[in-house]
């Protein structure tokens, strides 16, 4: 098997871990930043790597119509490619079938998209979406499943997860490479019954680890929060539990306290590059005048790049000016905040503190403005 996993600590049904991949190992819980399409954008593989990341994550839809996954595999690889020496997960593409639904053409087969980019066919099969990531080389690769919206009527969401297991099945049938590992998708929606039985079903199909799809997509995230617990404890003890999509600080610690191992989120680069930063007393905009004359760093806690090096009212200036660099140290403290956040409830898991973290970081963003 080309991962495996560690199981070091539990506080309740919190959990502290070690993924060991043929790039490295990933302290766990943990946060992987997004590269959609080989980047975490407008940060470098090196900052990104000084801001704690141990592995980050890139997309298969995106790659394949992108620079083409085949330009990817003659160059040596994701890794190579993207100059980022460490672990690599490439989501399946399932995701674009929620997203783009628009532009989506769905059967047992397989998904059919026109490109976003220029309206070119490109059929999405599990077969396919293997050979895609089996050329881009990651070390870990996700099936493509069906992401039915949350508000899915039943009938769409038990079609959607009987494709999804289908699917399942077909992606490790096709799958040979044998230094990457393939990671299954449960769905379900709210329905805890259904998320069992699919559960059930890929559990039985025994993949190297589980992912925990359709959250985020437009259920509330209190219902989201009520049943993560129940739908993470399907999954097998021994083995990585991965959160897709996920999501605001708070849903990741919600996601720690359920017995959650990994997640990814686009929230940090994407609110980063709209002058959002992310901090322990809840969130700062820094277009707004207050910051102008402020000298203070974007959080006193906090050690990355920009807040060792760079004021409030240094980002509210880049921002007003309209400077390219001020997205950049936003992503970068963001990036840096999300990853501090999963090392910090680690140490929490490890030494049995978890629930009084966990409950005064709530405090804390509750109490903020």
């Amino acid at each position: 098997m080309s991962i495996s996993f560690t199981l070091h600590a539990t506080d309740g049904a919190a959990r502290a871990g070690t993924l060991h991949t043929p790039h490295g190992a990933v302290p766990t819980p943990a946060f992987m930043p997004v590269g959609t399409q080989a980047t975490v954008k407008g940060l470098t593989p090196e900052m990104v790597r000084a801001a704690g990341a141990h592995i980050i994550l890139g997309n298969t839809y995106h790659l394949a119509l992108r620079p083409g996954d085949e330009i990817v595999r003659d160059l040596g690889g994701l890794h190579k490619f993207m100059h980022w020496d460490g672990p690599v997960l490439t989501d399946s593409g399932g995701f674009q079938v929620f997203s783009l639904a628009g532009q989506v053409k769905l059967t047992d087969h397989g998904a059919k998209f026109k490109s976003h980019i220029d309206g070119a066919p490109l059929e999405l099969t599990p077969e396919r979406a293997v050979e895609i990531q089996q050329n881009l080389g990651s070390d870990i690769a996700m099936v493509l499943d069906e992401c039915p919206p949350a508000d899915a009527d039943p009938a769409k969401m038990r079609a959607a997860v009987a494709r999804s297991v289908g699917w399942a099945e077909r992606c490790k049938a096709h799958h040979t490479r044998p230094d990457q590992a393939q990671f299954a998708i449960v769905q379900g929606g709210l329905d805890l019954q259904l998320r069992a039985e699919c559960a059930r079903d890929l559990v039985a199909m025994d993949f190297p680890g589980y992912a925990l799809g359709g959250f985020s997509v437009g259920e509330a995230p209190e219902a989201m929060h009520a049943a993560l617990p129940a739908c993470a404890a399907c999954l097998p003890a021994h083995k990585p539990r991965y959160l897709m999509g996920v999501g605001r600080p708070q849903d990741l610690l919600a996601g720690v306290a359920s017995g959650i191992d990994m997640f990814d989120c686009v929230m940090p680069t994407r609110n980063g590059r709209n002058a959002l930063a992310f901090t322990s007393d809840g969130p700062i905009r820094l277009r707004n005048a207050k910051h102008r004359r402020d000298p203070a760093p974007v959080a006193s806690d906090c050690a990355c790049y920009c807040c060792a090096n760079y004021s409030r009212a240094y980002l509210h200036h880049l921002f007003a000016a309209d400077e390219m660099l001020g997205p950049t140290l936003l992503s970068l403290h963001n990036i840096a905040f999300y990853l501090r956040l999963m090392a910090d409830a680690r140490a929490a898991v490890t030494e049995g503190r978890f629930a009084a973290f966990h409950a005064g970081r709530l405090a804390r963003w509750n109490a903020a403005p």
